[in-house]
C-alpha cells in the first residue's frame, strides 16, 4: 500500500479524508498532528484515540508551539502586525508552521504523498501547497475535501454512513484554536451580514468586574504578567489569555482579500494577542524615534502580508525580521492595562528608555533642551525651501 501523510486536527474534514483516503482511495494512512498551542493533553490524547479508531496506520503529535513563537509570532508582535487593521493573523501564521512540520514528517515516513483537509474557497489551501511544493518537491498532494467540491453537510452524511461517531452538532462551525487566537467560521461568516451568536465563541464571558494587568516587556518580548515572570513567553501568553478570555476582549469579525482574490469573513476572538499587540505597541511609541516606528510600520505590513499569503520561506522575511529584532533593544518595560468586558484600555507605562522623560520638558508646557529663540530660527529654516517656493510661484 502506498504512504499518504495526512495533516489531522480530529475535525470534521480531515475526519473525512482519514476515511476517504482508506477506504476509497486505498492508501495506508499515517495521521500528523502539530499544536501550536490550541490543545491541551488531554485533547490531544483524545484526537489520537479519534484517529486511530478511524483506523490509520500510525499517528504522531509534534508539540511544536515554542518554535511555532520563536520563528513567527515573535515578529507579529515585533512588527505590531494586525491584517487590514483587525486581524493578528491567527490562522494565518499557524498554519505555516503546520505546513513546515508536516513536510517533515513526510520526509522522515519515507511517504509517497501527503494530504491536507482545506477546502477549495480558502487560503489554507494555498499556503500548505506553497510550503510543499518548496520543501517536498515531487511528493503528490491529495486533498479530498477541495477535489470532490463537498459541504459540510455531505461530509457528515458519508461519516455517519461509515458509522463514524463524533458530535455532528459541534461540527456546525468551523473552530481553529492556537497560541495566537482561534477562528470561528459558520452560516453567519458566509455573508456580508452577520454577527456569530454568543453560544459560537469558544471563550465565553464570565468576568464582568474590571480589572488592571500590569504586562512586563525585555526587548520587545511578553517575559512578565502582574509581576509573575516566564521562562519562556509562551508561558506569558497563555497566562495573560486566561485573564483576559473570560472578559470577551479580542473579538471580531475580519474581513479580508484572500490569496485566490475573492474576498472572505471570518470571526476570531483572540485575547491574549490583541491586548499584548496594543500593550507593546503603546511601549514603543515611548522609547522609539519617530523614523524607528515610520520603518517598523512600513515593513511590518509588507511582512504581515506576505506572511498571511503563505510567503514564509522568502529570504526577505528572514531580513526584515533581522531588522525588526534589531528594533527592540529598548523596547523594555511595564505597560498597564484595563481589561472590561468586551473591551480594553491602554493605561500607560514605565520604562527607563521612555523618550517622554521630564528631565528634557513637558510637552505643551515646558521644555530644558532649547529656548524660544532657537524655536524661533529653527521653524524659520524648517520652512525654508516651501517659503522659497511660494515666493516664486506667486511673482507675476
Amino acid at each position: 500500500m502506498k504512504k499518504i501523510v495526512l495533516g489531522f486536527s480530529g475535525g470534521l474534514d480531515t475526519t473525512y479524508c482519514v476515511k476517504y483516503l482508506s477506504e476509497e482511495k486505498g492508501y495506508e494512512v499515517h495521521s500528523v498532528i502539530v499544536n501550536t498551542g490550541g490543545f491541551t493533553n488531554e485533547e490531544l490524547k483524545k484526537i489520537e484515540e479519534h484517529a486511530y479508531t478511524l483506523g490509520v496506520k500510525s499517528h504522531t503529535t509534534v508539540n511544536a508551539t515554542q518554535s511555532y513563537y520563536n520563528s513567527i509570532i515573535k515578529y507579529l508582535v515585533f512588527g505590531n502586525v494586525l491584517k487590514n487593521n483587525t486581524y493578528p493573523l491567527s490562522v494565518s501564521a499557524e498554519r505555516l508552521s503546520q505546513a513546515l512540520h508536516i513536510a517533515a514528517h513526510v520526509k522522515k515516513l519515507k511517504a509517497d504523498a501527503v494530504a491536507h483537509g482545506s477546502t477549495g474557497a480558502g487560503n489554507d489551501q494555498v499556503r500548505f501547497d506553497m510550503i510543499f511544493h518548496i520543501m517536498i518537491p515531487g511528493v503528490e498532494i491529495i486533498t479530498p475535501i477541495r477535489d470532490l467540491k463537498l459541504s459540510r453537510e455531505a461530509e457528515i452524511a458519508y461519516l455517519k454512513s461509515k458509522g463514524v461517531n463524533m458530535n455532528f452538532e459541534k461540527a456546525v462551525y468551523s473552530i481553529n484554536k492556537g497560541l495566537w487566537g482561534t477562528s470561528v467560521g459558520g452560516k453567519e461568516t458566509l455573508s456580508s451580514k452577520g454577527i456569530l451568536p454568543e453560544e459560537a465563541w469558544p471563550t465565553q464571558v464570565t468576568q464582568t468586574e474590571g480589572r488592571e494587568v500590569k504586562l512586563g516587556f525585555t526587548r520587545g518580548e511578553l517575559t512578565a504578567v502582574n509581576d509573575k515572570s516566564f521562562a519562556h513567553p509562551v508561558e506569558a501568553i497563555q497566562h495573560l489569555q486566561q485573564i483576559a478570555g473570560p472578559y470577551g476582549v479580542g473579538r471580531d469579525i475580519h474581513v479580508g482579500d484572500t490569496i485566490i482574490g475573492i474576498k472572505g469573513r471570518v470571526g476570531f476572538e483572540a485575547a491574549a494577542p490583541m491586548v499584548i499587540l496594543k500593550a507593546h505597541h503603546a511601549l514603543e511609541k515611548h522609547v522609539l524615534t519617530k523614523w524607528q516606528l515610520n520603518w517598523k510600520d512600513q515593513l511590518a505590513q509588507f511582512y504581515g502580508n506576505w506572511l498571511h499569503e503563505g510567503q514564509i520561506l522568502d529570504p526577505v522575511m528572514r531580513d526584515i525580521e533581522s531588522f525588526l529584532e534589531n528594533s527592540q533593544k529598548n523596547v523594555s518595560g511595564s505597560v498597564f492595562v484595563q481589561l472590561l468586558p468586551y473591551r480594553f484600555q491602554i493605561i500607560g507605562i514605565e520604562s527607563p528608555f521612555d523618550l517622554m522623560n521630564s528631565r528634557f520638558g513637558k510637552y505643551g508646557e515646558m521644555n530644558t533642551g532649547f529656548t524660544g529663540e532657537d524655536v524661533r530660527g529653527f521653524s524659520k529654516i524648517f520652512g525654508n525651501q516651501v517659503a522659497i517656493h511660494h515666493l516664486v510661484n506667486t511673482q507675476e
